[in-house]
């Protein structure tokens, strides 16, 4: 699974392999995006069941605060190209067994997240229809 390439997205520039984005600069450092921004990294990888595996296990090393550790910068906190690879690395290495287990409980919590999200949603405007009538 450690089958990946990260680098520097250059706006403009379009990628045929599997790919997912990670921010790399401010206080969100770390946040995966399906978009790229100008700041921003990609990784790259070679099939599609690693690219999710990779993109479960930034989500795990972001809501896990692992990046904050590495951001450096006083106004605009930042984080290195080698110290995310560095992270992601380690996080590998130490999750290798049993990861595929996660990557499915993370996949049902957020489908369960979602549906609560859209009965939020719901709710909402239902709370709008009421009053409105």
């Amino acid at each position: 699974m450690s089958n990946f390439e990260i680098r520097t997205h250059q706006m403009g520039r379009t990628y045929n392999l599997p790919h997912f984005f990670i921010l790399s600069k401010g206080l969100n450092s770390g946040r995966l995006m399906l978009q790229p921004c100008p700041n921003c990294f990609v990784i790259t990888t070679g099939s599609k069941q690693t690219r999710e595996s990779l993109f479960y296990l930034c989500q795990s090393l972001k809501i896990g605060k692992y990046f904050h550790y590495y951001l450096k910068g006083s106004v605009i906190p930042f984080i290195c190209i080698s110290d995310a690879k560095k992270v992601m690395q380690t996080a590998l290495q130490n999750n290798q067994e049993q990861w595929q287990i996660k990557v499915q409980k993370l996949k049902k919590i957020e489908a369960l997240e979602s549906n609560l999200k859209q009965q939020l949603s719901a709710i909402s405007q239902l709370k709008m229809v009421l009053l409105r009538s």
